[in-house]
């Protein structure tokens, strides 16, 4: 015999293919579900937190349980903007810029960047939303000799298409994934809980004459996101 909170968990899932739970959509309460099943709250929250762990489910801090977003997805091959990859998944990308600041280049900048012990870098941290839901905190550093003519908002909100757009040729990046789990800081950022799962990336982009023009550490929140490989 099945234990309760598998019961539940299927019923659960099953109300969400068939539609009566749309995507984004707020689940009622713990305590109206619990008394729905006619079982106690921990066992409704086993079902719940199980369907958190498989993606079907997500919790916003301060805000409830949702029916979670299709994940969006990244082609591991070539160099696209963040943007680029919401917006061909139909969703609207958009911003939030916590900070944005001129300094010189660290030791691991300048390694990354080509970049000499005296040289500036802009730095800045951003949160990357698809359809208002945040799914990436990041912080980019970029050579500063190469983006002295563009203003802020080209920079910090559509980058890739300000270098192309100055004539630059973008070409290959550099990635490493690795898996961690968020900090108090990252996961109010994120509006997750401390310790949820991320992927963290680093990567590198280069123009296509191999000069680096960018340097970003990112962590996607682990359950709205995912990388795959396409080979040729």
């Amino acid at each position: 015999m099945l234990p309760a909170y598998i019961k539940i968990h299927d019923a659960i899932k099953k109300d969400i293919e068939n539609g009566q739970w749309a995507i984004g959509e707020r689940l009622p309460s713990e305590r109206d579900m619990a008394d729905e099943f006619a079982v106690s709250r921990m066992t409704l929250r086993q079902a719940v937190t199980l369907l958190v762990e498989e993606g079907v489910l997500e919790r916003r801090i301060g805000s409830g349980t949702y029916v979670a977003s299709r994940r969006v997805q990244e082609k591991m091959r070539g160099t696209t903007s963040f943007t680029e990859i919401v917006n061909s998944q139909g969703k609207t990308p958009s911003s939030k810029l916590i900070s944005y600041q001129r300094q010189l280049a660290s030791e691991t900048e300048c390694q990354n960047l080509q970049l000499e012990s005296k040289e500036y870098v802009i730095r800045m941290e951003r949160i990357r939303y698809a359809d208002n839901l945040p799914l990436v905190y990041e912080v980019a550093s970029i050579p500063e000799k190469l983006i002295r003519n563009f203003n802020k908002t080209e920079i910090t909100e559509h980058f890739f298409q300000t270098m192309r757009g100055h004539g630059y040729e973008i070409g290959k990046s550099q990635q490493t994934i690795y898996a961690k789990s968020a900090s108090e800081r990252v996961a109010n950022y994120l509006e997750i809980n401390k310790g949820h799962a991320i992927l963290a990336l680093t990567q590198i982009s280069y123009l296509s004459d191999g000069l680096p023009f960018e340097y970003v550490r990112s962590q996607y929140v682990g359950d709205r996101f995912e990388f795959y490989l396409e080979n040729n």
